[in-house]
């Protein structure tokens, strides 16, 4: 199969016209015309699973490994050591960012790996709402996203609406109206913002929001005949 073939698919499935301004989803390493041996999904690229792949397989990630404009190739330096291994054992890589998290990847994390009922979703935000006491709440974050511990801005008691946006979502909190707001990377500004406006934010972690990537994505071509094998890079931070 040529990439341009399965790009089409990746298309059909998540447009990429609905990444967002700043994204830069899409083909970053490779070319249209080329065959590939085989799919490999991943949420991120490390230089360990770039080393023992095969060569001509074709990367499926969430987060683009060019995001911003590269200005050199110094291959010493992060991304561009990996770029080098790509090119030398041609691999090719395609990016499903906010496209992906748009249609498929806060709803599934929301609904199958949290178990709520969406209720609303805009973009990236997904809503419901129920009753849960924070203790239930948190427990149940940890258990289903395997996280040892939580940090936790304006805390209640008892919480009547959960919003959710997996992977870096503090941002839009102004656009979150709901008791608690789940999402990663929370900085401390924007905690501060959220404690002057009563508003509960869970950080649940980037990685472990987004992880999840890769069951959606090899679900879906599975169910389009499309086999894929699951190549998920580590998380780059430990608990200690």
């Amino acid at each position: 199969m040529k990439i341009a073939e399965i790009y089409e698919i990746l298309n059909t499935l998540s447009p990429f016209a609905l990444q967002e301004k700043w994204d830069n989803s899409g083909l970053l390493v490779g070319e249209m015309s080329r065959d590939f041996e085989q799919i490999a999904l991943g949420l991120d690229l490390d230089k360990e699973t770039l080393e023992s792949a095969k060569e001509n397989t074709l990367f499926l990630v969430h987060h683009p490994l060019i995001f911003s404009g590269l200005k050199e190739l110094d291959f010493s330096v992060y991304p561009a050591n990996l770029l080098e291994i790509m090119v030398k054992k041609n691999l090719s890589l395609i990016a499903m960012h906010t496209n992906f998290d748009k249609t498929h990847l806060n709803a599934y994390v929301f609904e199958k790996v949290l178990g709520f009922k969406k209720e609303f979703q805009n973009d990236f935000v997904c809503k419901t709402t129920g009753s849960w006491s924070k203790d239930e709440l948190l427990k149940l974050l940890k258990d289903k996203l395997g996280l040892e511990t939580l940090k936790v801005v304006s805390p209640k008691q008892k919480i009547s609406s959960i919003a959710l946006t997996t992977g870096a979502g503090a941002s839009l909190m102004d656009e979150v109206n709901a008791d608690c707001f789940l999402t990663g990377d929370i900085k401390y500004h924007d905690a501060m913002k959220a404690m002057s406006q009563n508003l509960m934010m869970v950080d649940i972690g980037h990685y472990e929001s987004e992880q999840f990537f890769v069951d959606v994505l090899k679900l879906e071509l599975e169910n389009l005949g499309i086999l894929g094998i699951i190549s998920q890079s580590q998380n780059p931070f430990e608990i200690s």
